[in-house]
């Protein structure tokens, strides 16, 4: 018998449903392969000499750190966004913050240093470099903005910070790459998820979160979940009005605030 009209529809619907799903599980799949080159952007160094370098052999790579050397107790150590020369940092808060030495950390694959990045090798260089720092100066702000305040509240928890300052944190990368990508399993795929809360509740040191009042890319619900996480009375919350998740430091506010938190 002819095939009738509705088996020939039937047909052609489920090889349609086959072909989506198909498609679907291809892109899963390119997200589960290439999802480090939509969370990494690896800059150049700008600002750079032997005199402001710092090479930090971890692992089998050589790490390195723009670096302002200051004899004393104090020191700050800075971890960037994902596609922030943390270079450019250095001459402005060498004036801004005299009595630091200055630690600012070149992801892997960044700046010169050697590797590819991921949120486990990042944290072991972040661990690494402040023990070298924590040799000579025991008293050490750690500071993070974006991507790196979730390096730097994963450090803080582990090591014996005196301060930590948090520039517009997240309280997960993995809620902001499932709120993104909202039709994928971002809960299975991601590898890289910078639960930031999880570490949050164990900071005993003080905190600052400064937050963009017109930030356009993490939420102010994500920041006001972390900051809720934090054990009470360990962390205060400040939002410099006006001003975006790039454009922030450009406010005079802003490295007022960062030295109101150290």
């Amino acid at each position: 018998m002819p095939p009738t009209n509705v088996s020939r529809m039937s047909r052609t619907l489920v090889l349609l449903v086959v072909i989506l799903a198909a498609l679907y599980l291809a892109l899963c799949v390119a997200l589960l392969v290439f999802q480090r080159a939509l969370i990494y952007y690896p800059q150049p160094s700008a600002v750079g000499s032997p005199q402001t370098l710092l090479r930090l052999p971890v692992d089998d790579v050589q790490v390195l750190v723009s670096i302002r050397p200051h004899v004393g107790p104090k020191a700050l150590i800075y971890f960037g966004g994902n596609a922030e020369d943390v270079s450019r940092n250095l001459p402005v808060f060498a004036q801004a913050f005299p009595e630091h030495a200055l630690y600012l950390m070149h992801y892997r694959g960044y700046g010169g240093s050697s590797g590819s990045p991921s949120e486990e090798a990042i944290a072991r260089d972040a661990m690494a470099l402040f023990d070298k720092v924590y040799a000579d100066h025991p008293q050490i702000a750690v500071v993070g903005r974006s991507l790196g305040s979730g390096v730097a509240v994963r450090l803080a928890s582990a090591r014996p910070a005196a301060k930590l300052l948090l520039i517009t944190p997240y309280n997960s990368l993995e809620e902001l790459a499932a709120r993104q990508f909202r039709w994928f399993p971002v809960q299975w795929l991601l590898k890289d998820k910078y639960e930031s809360w999880r570490y949050a509740a164990h900071i005993t040191v003080p905190t600052r979160l400064i937050v963009a009042g017109n930030d356009e890319v993490i939420p102010a619900t994500s920041t006001r979940r972390l900051y809720s996480h934090f054990p009470k009375g360990v962390a205060t919350l400040q939002v410099i009005a006006g001003t975006g998740h790039n454009s922030i430091s450009e406010s005079p506010e802003y490295l007022k605030a960062l030295g109101d938190g150290l």
